[in-house]
């Protein structure tokens, strides 16, 4: 059985890399994705980058206007970062546009994120959880009451409204297991990311799964992910060192290479993607890490959409 028939694939964007990146090859790469059948196009949120990297609201944007019918998710946005109004505005202006097709994975951030933008460390998991309430508040409700520690709104409303509902899917996107269990109980789906370690996701997803089962949900019909940087060639020397030069330039973290990203000749990749779908993912973010048109042929060859 092709891996295609087994899970969800998602793809991701040109979007953030060591070199400037062409708005030719995000239409391509769009473009060629939904005629493939990928299921989504995702992007990162990196805001203050050493890296070149687009706004990943914009780009979905532009993205949702080449295309008709891939769905389009940014994992993660850091919640505590921004004012969840804004968020909760501009994803809904981005489903209504798209015709309802958006997916926002959203998370706690590190230490830097904090700092950067003035943000109080205190209280960081109760300033999420209302920004997550509060979003889904503006969705849903014509006018917004809210009484929250850190956030408070009276009569907010907000348009246009989701395409979507009750509303945009919320993926969390987290690694902590205190954080994983908590996406068992509030979020829609949750996706490992790309910088963790395939075995951390091996460890997860049992977590994850008995707190969806602790609250009563269906593990089988929630979206468990994992995003993986990868580098597909005939030959395998090639593809190991394309991805340990991203992980190098843009991670800073060499040793990810090995232990966090898939890289090889396709058959090789076409068995560690199936080792991971054995862990426990019903749905992956494969996220070349360069020749991006090239890849994405690679990638569905080895999915088995081609």
């Amino acid at each position: 059985m092709a891996l295609k028939d087994k899970i969800a694939l998602g793809v991701s964007l040109p979007h953030r890399a060591s070199e400037p990146i062409g708005i030719d090859a995000v239409h391509r790469v769009a473009k060629r994705a939904e005629a493939l059948g990928f299921r989504d196009l995702w992007v990162t949120e990196n805001t203050l980058d050493h890296v070149f990297c687009f706004d990943p609201v914009v780009v979905l944007t532009y993205a949702a206007a080449v295309t008709t019918r891939i769905r389009l998710g940014a994992s993660v946005i850091v919640l505590p970062a921004h004012h969840p109004a804004h968020v909760a505005h501009q994803w809904a202006s981005l489903d209504y546009l798209s015709g309802g097709r958006a997916i926002l994975g959203v998370g706690l951030g590190r230490e830097h994120h904090y700092a950067r933008f003035q943000i109080p460390r205190e209280r960081r998991v109760r300033r999420f959880r209302e920004g997550v309430e509060l979003v889904r508040a503006l969705w849903s409700e014509p006018r917004v009451d809210y009484r929250g520690e850190t956030f408070r709104l009276d009569g907010g409303a907000m348009m246009p409204k989701p395409v979507q509902k009750p509303s945009i899917p919320i993926w969390f996107g987290v690694g902590h297991p205190n954080a994983v269990r908590r996406a068992g109980l509030l979020a829609d789906g949750w996706m490992g990311s790309g910088g963790s370690s395939i075995a951390a996701f091996r460890e997860s997803v049992p977590i994850l799964r008995a707190a969806l089962e602790k609250a009563r949900r269906d593990p089988a019909n929630f979206p468990i992910s994992k995003r993986l940087f990868m580098a597909v060639d005939e030959r395998p020397e090639i593809a190991r060192a394309e991805l340990n030069r991203w992980f190098t330039e843009v991670y800073h973290n060499p040793e990810g290479t090995g232990g966090s990203g898939v890289h090889g000749t396709p058959e090789q990749v076409r068995e560690r993607l199936e080792e991971i779908v054995a862990m426990g993912a019903n749905h992956l973010l494969l996220n070349p890490v360069s020749r991006y048109a090239e890849q994405i042929e690679a990638l569905a060859a080895v999915a088995g959409l081609t």
